[in-house]
């Protein structure tokens, strides 16, 4: 299905006045390490909660794993090349835990750090600022062994993980992430169980939301002294919440929605405190008696600039009594204590993983960010769309991805001029990859992948966005 705003046609510029970004704007492109760097049993790497996951039947499609990916750990050159024929300003990437600190503990793995001092002094020598995340979902499967997110020592531990790279690897990194997409790790992983560690109770899903961000703020404090020139934030994956009508249940059920996809994070993260609505539709599933005193404090201690994932938005309506809601997004599983709130559809254009295309979500996201919670710079750290994906004449022509950007990037563009200090945008993804529990059978990137002969091929969105880079902006419309 195509989305209905169509942009220029490739290698066809508009000569009308174009829609220009802030000088400086930082342009780039974002991955993550199990999605892309394979080499699962290499240079002393050992085993993350999505290598056990994905190698346990029945937990991926088709059995898929991570063990090669894109095989980016052995094409790390060719990578690079490809980002800056592409002009790429910025690389946001995420270290991969047990390559780097092998079970969890201990001193770092030279041969582990190497490959990402490699990447570093590579993307500097081609004029791409790093951007590096210190956790997208690889937990060492011996921290989960001994309790993983929802064990308090965990925070303690991933505090410890950020100083070893900080010490390796800070005098050439500005901007550093802590954690990618909390809710995700907590809800996905411990709450339905559809991401790793596999896990089904909601009070550990709320446990470990809590000792995540908890694990930031330890992790930002250290990195604070140890990395003083540093660029310090978080990203979250944030969604506009709609009731699906006027009528209170509906309302009330888009409460208790945004109150566990945004809230649960933006409030103890920027104000130091949950909000009192959240706390009150958790008493049947915790007491909080896992946050202690101080906890918040440290959760909130200050950033420099915050990154905001946007994909899509959630439609929702209050339950029908007696009747089990269908399931549409992810696993009603996901939500503890609003299990039975309703995801409603409304017909529009959805993409290959059925999220609906909705641009003017993402100025509602950011203008909510910005004048509720923070005057923080902002950066879009992901944002991106799959599509079905096919090589014809050795081309991939993916008008439907190319116009998912353009869309975005013009909702962009209008939240700055509503006053948002957005300073970047980073695509998701560079290059096709493993989609955790839907393997290799969902494609985002810019960029088509062979997983047989690790071939890569720009595709036209690839094309169209690098020439975005080059003029810092959109043809006007």
């Amino acid at each position: 299905m195509s989305n209905p705003a169509t942009p220029p046609a490739v290698g066809v510029l508009d000569e009308r006045p174009p829609l220009t970004f802030p000088p400086g704007f930082l342009w780039g492109a974002a991955t993550a390490a199990y999605q892309i760097e394979g080499a699962a049993n290499e240079g002393g790497r050992t085993a993350s909660i999505w290598d056990t996951f994905s190698r346990t039947e029945g937990r991926t499609v088709a059995g898929h794993t991570g063990d090669v990916a894109c095989d980016h750990y052995h094409r790390l050159s060719d990578d690079v090349r490809l980002m800056a024929e592409l002009g790429l300003k910025s690389y946001r990437f995420s270290v991969s835990w047990p390559r780097v600190q092998p079970g969890g503990s201990g001193p770092a793995n030279a041969e582990g750090l190497d490959f990402y001092q490699r990447l570093i002094d590579e993307l500097l020598a081609n004029g791409i600022e790093p951007w590096l995340t210190l956790y997208h979902w690889d937990l060492p499967q011996e921290l989960e062994d001994a309790g993983g997110w929802p064990s308090r020592d965990t925070a303690a531990r991933f505090a410890d993980y950020s100083l070893l790279v900080a010490d390796a690897l800070g005098d050439r990194v500005k901007y550093w992430t802590t954690l990618n997409e909390p809710w995700c790790s907590a809800f996905l992983g411990y709450g339905s169980g559809v991401h790793a560690p596999g896990r089904t109770n909601g009070a550990d899903a709320v446990r470990a939301g809590h000792h995540l961000m908890l694990g930031h703020g330890l992790a930002v404090q250290a990195l604070r002294t140890a990395v003083p020139q540093a660029q310090l934030g978080v990203t979250v994956n944030l969604y506009p919440v709609t009731p699906a009508s006027d009528a209170p249940g509906d309302v009330d059920a888009a409460r208790r929605i945004d109150a566990l996809a945004n809230r649960f994070f933006l409030d103890p993260m920027l104000r130091g405190a949950y909000p009192n609505d959240l706390v009150a539709d958790l008493a049947k599933v915790t007491d909080f008696n896992h946050v202690h005193d101080g906890d918040l404090a440290t959760i909130s201690t200050p950033l420099d600039v915050v990154g905001v994932n946007y994909y899509s938005r959630h439609v929702v309506a209050a339950p029908i009594p007696g009747e089990q809601p269908e399931v549409y997004w992810r696993d009603q599983a996901c939500w503890p204590g609003s299990e039975d709130v309703r995801f409603v559809t409304r017909g529009v254009p959805v993409t290959d993983m059925n999220w609906e295309i909705d641009a003017p979500g993402l100025v509602e996201t950011l203008r909510r960010v910005h004048e509720e919670y923070t005057e923080l710079p902002l950066y879009v750290t992901e944002n991106g769309s799959a599509f079905v994906d096919e090589v014809v004449d050795g081309q991939v022509d993916d008008v439907d991805r190319l116009a998912y950007f353009d869309a975005h990037l013009r909702a962009s563009h209008e939240a700055i001029s509503a006053g948002v200090p957005l300073r970047g945008y980073f695509a998701w993804s560079l290059m096709d990859n493993f989609e955790w529990a839907w393997g290799y059978t969902k494609r985002f990137g810019m960029i088509y992948v062979d997983y047989d002969k690790q071939t890569r091929i720009p595709k036209s969105s690839a094309r169209w966005y690098a020439e975005v880079i080059r003029r810092n902006g959109l043809a006007a419309q």
